[in-house]
């Protein structure tokens, strides 16, 4: 009798390089990121009445409380060629991309700790396809979101249609840099959590998503809005509906969604091998 030993392959899996941002091993294992993004969608709307009309009715419930409260406040009946409904509802749907993305990013690590542990994969996969069921909401927002526009006398204009997939675009970057940083840092600093939605309401009032910039016309918080991430992303997604834009303000804002792309990824990447130890 013959016996045939068959030798025990043994394979290391090291850690990238901090400045290899790894999205061709990213793209390798799309279905992986399709396969996260819908399970949490189906977890998301589980045992939900209402569904995913919830898409919709947050930053249309906001806007209306908002045109009643503060529109009549500031007395502001249009901002740059848009109505104040129109100009606050567009900025709650953009934004509640941008606050959806960042909130399942920063948390989407320890949500995952357990698959984390057992095997490996490229943990960037797990921020990207949190980010994708923000993307789902706010397409079905969006679908929803044009007629209504309609009916407040704000239609797409065809001219600067593109504005939008540019702002889309600029909304992810702003959203992925931060979240990958806070999804690695709330790994090891587990207070994270509980800061993020203070992140997020922060930003929120630094941000144009319910008042138009010129509402308060002095140099230090016009140079500060215009360095916020998120403000090149309402200002575009506003221009495709008629809002009158300067572009050459946007570039501060999208230097900064570089810088936090570049960070969120470096750090990110540097501290990925401690994840399955600390989560």
């Amino acid at each position: 009798m013959t016996f045939v030993f068959n030798p025990i392959v043994e394979y290391e899996i090291k850690p990238r390089h901090p400045l290899n941002p790894g999205f061709s091993e990213l793209w390798q294992n799309r279905e992986l990121l399709y396969m996260f993004a819908l399970r949490d969608i189906k977890v998301k709307y589980k045992q939900t009445y209402l569904g995913i009309a919830w898409a919709l009715l947050q930053p249309g419930l906001m806007t209306l409380l908002f045109t009643l409260g503060l529109g009549r406040i500031i007395n502001v009946s249009t901002c740059n060629g848009l109505n104040y409904p129109a100009f606050a509802l567009s900025g709650f749907v953009l934004w509640n991309l941008f606050a959806t993305g960042l909130s399942n990013a920063g948390n989407s690590m320890v949500s995952n700790a357990a698959i984390i542990k057992k095997i490996y994969f490229p943990r960037l996969v797990i921020p990207v396809s949190s980010f994708l069921v923000a993307f789902v909401d706010f397409t079905i927002a969006l679908c929803i979101m044009l007629p209504v526009m309609l009916f407040l006398g704000t239609g797409p204009v065809l001219a600067a249609w593109l504005y939008m997939p540019l702002s889309i675009l600029l909304c992810f970057l702003a959203a992925f840099g931060l979240g990958t940083f806070l999804s690695a840092a709330n790994i090891k600093y587990r207070d994270v959590r509980y800061v993020l939605p203070f992140i997020t309401q922060a930003l929120f009032f630094a941000s144009p998503v319910i008042y138009p910039l010129n509402l308060n016309p002095k140099a230090w918080y016009t140079i500060l809005i215009r360095c916020n991430p998120m403000y090149a992303p309402l200002e575009l997604f506003r221009a495709a509906f008629g809002y009158n834009i300067n572009t050459m303000h946007l570039w501060p804002s999208i230097a900064c969604s570089l810088f936090f792309v570049a960070y969120g990824l470096y750090y990110f990447r540097k501290t990925e091998h401690f994840f399955a130890d600390l989560a």
